[in-house]
């Protein structure tokens, strides 16, 4: 199927999102291995089957952006598993001494390997790409989240215009999506005729999108982005896939810890956290919710909820795989023997295992009953 037929308004519509989180996007990878052995059974397909050939829309932020744009050039899971685990440490190059003032880690390997993988002339226009590609990225110059996709009919991907998105290379916006501030430094993109005003940008994982599921949704349906995609759970599926929570519970803190040092360190970390919550919320709460563990002891895990403003019908059909990479939340896993601090953090390179198991673990609550009616 084209990527004009993936954009007919209308057929069912099926969209796969994907979280940011450095090298835990193993753990992704490892959800995505089941999902896609699970479609290959209930289609009867063999091998050659990938999940381009079943999602019309894929989009990622930081790690998930390199993820999405894999799929959305037809790499099978086990090809993306291959590319993290040869190419893990390359993609963590430390920095020099002086450097390390800015940033953790050079991006000149990074590049290299974008490039090498990706293809330096391909741009997120290309016609390799077999699905609607969508990648969050915040452009600090202007102080805005860019969710980046080449869908035809965006404003910004006519291709009259000078500043044409669908012209910049591919490679070098997954890049910009995955620099995340202190791990690495900014990207720098020229777009159009702007070439003295190269536009700075950073990790996506920083806006209100590091989990871009309703985000996904909204530029599916709403008006100005004219795909205009038909809701119902019927008519619409999310399947949208973590990397691990992580909150830091602190018994002990007391206001005077709250120094510049210590919001310097944790307020990114909860941010993120607020704003991968809220839009798991928002799908969850306009969606038919099949699956997803339980968002706080107040509100539960929202399944069979309804709202008390009108909404005629929910709009999707939605799961949601994740867990939390506490004690407790590995406990809850069977994974007892993992260190929550070997898997907590972004740039755990040496434990792309352990990393492996939790996908795995997570990945148990792939049902063919969430993809049911979309078979």
């Amino acid at each position: 199927m084209t990527l004009q037929q993936k954009i007919n308004v209308t057929s069912q519509k099926k969209i796969l999102t994907l979280d940011g989180g450095g090298i835990r996007g193993m753990i992704t990878v490892e959800i995505l291995k089941e999902i896609e052995t699970m479609l290959r059974k209930e289609l009867k397909q063999d091998k050659n089957f990938v999940l381009s050939d079943y999602f019309d829309y894929i989009s990622g932020t930081s790690t998930g952006a390199i993820i999405a744009a894999c799929l959305s050039l037809g790499w099978s899971v086990d090809k993306i598993r291959k590319f993290y685990i040869n190419s893990g440490e390359k993609m963590f190059d430390k920095a020099s001494f002086f450097k390390k003032l800015k940033y953790s880690y050079e991006d000149i390997e990074l590049k290299k390997l974008l490039q090498q993988e990706f293809g330096k002339k391909t741009t997120l226009g290309s016609p390799k790409l077999k699905t609607l590609l969508m990648m969050v990225m915040r452009n600090s110059t202007t102080d805005s989240p860019w969710p980046v996709s080449n869908n035809p009919g965006a404003r910004y991907n006519n291709k009259q215009r000078d500043d044409c998105n669908l012209n910049l290379p591919l490679w070098q916006l997954i890049r910009a999506s995955t620099a995340a501030p202190t791990f690495f430094p900014p990207e720098k993109i020229t777009l159009g005729n702007k070439k003295k005003y190269p536009f700075v940008f950073v990790d996506g994982g920083i806006t209100m999108y590091n989990n871009p599921s309703f985000q996904t949704f909204l530029m599916s349906t709403l008006g100005p982005y004219k795909l205009g995609w038909k809701t119902g759970v019927d008519k619409m599926l999310i399947i949208s896939l973590g990397t691990g929570t992580c909150p830091e519970a602190n018994e002990n803190l007391s206001p005077g810890d709250m120094n510049l040092i210590y919001n310097a360190k944790s307020l990114p970390s909860a941010l993120m956290y607020a704003a991968l919550n809220e839009q798991d919320i928002l799908c969850r709460s306009f969606g038919k919710c099949l699956c997803g563990s339980e968002l706080d002891r107040e509100i539960g895990d929202l399944k069979n909820q309804n709202m008390s403003f009108p909404v005629q019908a929910k709009l999707f059909t939605y799961a949601r795989y994740n867990a939390e990479l506490s004690r407790k939340g590995l406990d809850k896993l069977g994974l007892s023997n993992i260190a929550p601090e070997d898997v907590q953090k972004l740039d755990s390179v040496d434990h792309i295992s352990e990393l492996q198991q939790v996908g795995k673990a997570i990945a148990k609550k792939v049902s063919r009953e969430h993809f049911k009616g979309f078979i």
